[in-house]
């Protein structure tokens, strides 16, 4: 959701199911919303209040989400070590996932 929101594609998180039956300023009020409650930083999530005043007003003013907390993907970054470039994943608290297959 955090990479489509920041390459302008937030639509395309819409399930094909829903057809065009949505409004899409609502649905990416909704998306960005969402992506404000769970940005890094406890201190730029809205409170509770701000979150149902924002779904349900069309003229709330409403700020760019910031980085997630927990992000899954790739990101390239410097390392203490050196000054080569290494691939590691882009969660700040650099958790992994492992998928168990049977």
């Amino acid at each position: 959701a955090w990479r489509s929101w920041k390459e302008g594609k937030g639509l395309e998180l819409i399930d094909p199911a829903v057809g065009d039956t949505y409004d899409e300023q609502e649905v990416l009020r909704c998306i960005q919303v969402g992506l404000l409650c769970v940005q890094e930083r406890a201190e730029n999530r809205p409170t509770m209040s701000t979150v149902v005043l924002m779904l349900n007003s069309e003229t709330a003013t409403m700020a760019q989400p910031k980085t997630p907390g927990f992000c899954l993907g790739r990101n390239t970054h410097e390392t203490d070590s050196s000054a080569s470039k290494q691939d590691e994943s882009c969660t700040v608290n650099q958790v992994t996932v492992t998928m168990l297959d049977a």
